[in-house]
């Protein structure tokens, strides 16, 4: 507390305009602080970023929903009766969330750690750790969300879904990339270069959009391997996104597929905290 030499300390002023001591910002603010700085950032390349939210999707449709719909429904007459193309789309909606909270929770989180040090930048004000991390996985989420909402919109045009139902898989796709998201930002909080990414790609993330469920069921794998994939986040949103766009959840295994994303995050967020807070802080 400032003090005057003659009436003793000084008090806060109601406003921080205001001259003197200011009021610390409330948590509210100090993460819509982090929010509105990554905004701005994101002014300078937003346009590369939809043009790829916007072929993404297409390529998939047209490759794997299509092409080998195709040949899928000619041969087997679909999967669960069912066509394939609304069969893997409601999956592929997911993984494409999946890739898009790896790409924001690995380079450029490494980058404001190391290389550009914004965290350090963003820690010499005022901000805490929980405020900079929470503001931006608002950021991420809000990634999230745009993404998922370009590839329904996209797919809805080729008839992938029976039914306004399949809304639901915008929060299926936000929840599951936060499911990535926030583990992922503790991971990369423990490394020291980009090594570590390489392998997180080919030995965690490309293996689980094979055998998640999204292509094929999960029956079809041997039996040892079907406990794997359940115990992974992808195959609890696929299931959770498929369910919103076709049916077939009872009440009790969509509950139970939320509480398990919801554990990743929760899960992944005080780990994320402890590693920051270890890393960043003196």
């Amino acid at each position: 507390m400032a003090l005057d030499a003659r009436t003793g300390p000084l008090t806060a002023p109601a406003s921080r305009l205001a001259p003197g001591p200011r009021p610390r910002l409330a948590t509210a603010e100090a993460m819509l602080g982090v929010v509105g700085f990554l905004a701005t950032k994101y002014k300078r390349t937003w346009r590369g970023s939809l043009i790829g939210r916007f072929l993404s999707p297409l390529l998939f449709l047209l490759s794997m929903g299509l092409g080998l719909g195709s040949l899928v429904d000619s041969r087997s007459g679909g999967i669960d009766g069912q066509t394939y193309l609304h069969f893997v789309v409601p999956g592929i909606v997911v993984v494409q969330a999946m890739w898009i909270a790896v790409g924001e929770s690995t380079y450029e989180v490494m980058g404001y750690i190391k290389w550009n040090k914004m965290y350090a930048a963003m820690l010499a004000t005022p901000l805490r750790v929980r405020e900079v991390l929470a503001g931006h996985l608002l950021t991420v989420a809000a990634h999230l969300g745009l993404g998922t909402a370009i590839f329904v919109a996209v797919a809805s045009l080729f008839g992938s879904f029976g039914s306004w139902a399949a809304l639901w898989c915008l929060p299926v796709g936000v929840l599951t990339g936060l499911a990535f998201a926030v583990p992922i930002f503790a991971f990369t909080g423990t490394q020291n270069g980009d090594n570590g990414f390489n392998i997180l790609f080919r030995l965690v993330v490309t293996p689980l959009m094979l055998f998640s469920g999204t292509f094929f069921p999960v029956t079809q794998l041997p039996g040892w391997m079907r406990p794997l994939a359940w115990a992974t986040p992808l195959w609890h949103g696929v299931e959770l996104s498929r369910a919103a766009s076709v049916g077939g959840l009872g009440l009790w295994p969509v509950v139970l597929h939320v509480v398990v994303l919801l554990a990743f995050v929760a899960v992944g967020w005080v780990l994320a905290v402890r590693v920051f807070s270890r890393r960043l802080v003196p």
